[in-house]
């Protein structure tokens, strides 16, 4: 994402796109899965929302960046090697992030579902234990002080300060912090109420979406290194962000759906 339209709309669309594209991010999905199985293991009445204070928790932090980015807009600009640097960082994180996941899936043994994996929440398991609505926002926020999500805020940022202010900034802030809200509020709601059934329905979705969330890691990796290898994919990319976005989106949910189909066909076919 080296630019972004410089229609108000278009602009606006693919901010709240990119917002729930983030919200499927391997670390998002593993970190809400630890703290709603332990708010659940512990009776919390709002385990169930632990997606979504984890996202208000993350946007508000992404706010609080752009809205800086955007002040400092005309006295401050990127260096050039930021991008390349920021480019070859998500190759490798993206690249660790499949591998993982994917070898989880093979790892797990038949009757056991399956855990997405996150680099920060690995790192930071223990903070998948806090067991409030306070403790998900503040894991949230915790988990925004991170390249990709500082380069993101930073980016849109700078793209509003030019065109509109920082009344703009503030509203691309807000449907970021809205996409993530929607994607990772309903991986909550979701993980909950796998919890509550062990039946062939959890085991089936945990890997399919392990496999989906392993394999669009490997294939956007692989996108972006291609890019950086090729010219006229990178040209003809150019532009493409909400496009991409929201196929990657769109794969998430047929994933979804494909796994409860699948399940009750399994379930059917039982004797």
């Amino acid at each position: 994402m080296s630019s972004l339209p410089q229609d108000a709309q278009a602009l606006c669309l693919l901010i709240f796109v990119l917002g729930l594209k983030h919200g499927f991010d391997a670390d998002h999905l593993a970190t809400i899965d630890g703290l709603t199985r332990v708010n659940q293991r512990r009776g919390a009445r709002g385990a169930r929302f632990c997606g979504t204070f984890f996202s208000l928790g993350h946007g508000a932090v992404v706010l609080l960046i752009a809205l800086v980015v955007g002040a400092l807009a005309g006295r401050w600009q990127a260096p050039t090697w930021m991008d390349a640097f920021g480019t070859w960082v998500s190759i490798t994180v993206l690249t660790a992030l499949g591998v993982a996941n994917v070898a989880a899936v093979l790892a797990a043994r038949p009757g056991e579902v399956v855990r997405t994996v996150g680099l920060k929440g690995r790192l930071l398991g223990r903070l998948a234990g806090a067991a409030s609505p306070a403790g998900a926002a503040a894991v949230g926020a915790l988990f925004a002080l991170s390249f990709d999500t500082i380069s993101q805020a930073a980016l849109f940022a700078l793209a509003a300060a030019q065109s509109g202010g920082w009344l703009r900034v503030f509203l691309l802030g807000v449907l970021f912090t809205l996409g993530m809200l929607v994607t990772d509020g309903v991986n909550g709601l979701w993980i909950a109420r796998l919890l509550c059934r062990a039946d062939q329905l959890a085991r089936i979705a945990s890997r399919v979406m392990g496999l989906v969330v392993g394999s669009l890691s490997l294939l956007v990796a692989g996108l972006a290194l291609a890019r950086l290898g090729s010219p006229a994919l990178d040209q003809w990319s150019e532009g493409e962000e909400l496009a991409l976005g929201l196929a990657v989106v769109a794969v998430v949910a047929v994933a979804f759906l494909a796994a409860r189909g699948l399940s009750r066909v399994v379930r059917g076919s039982a004797p």
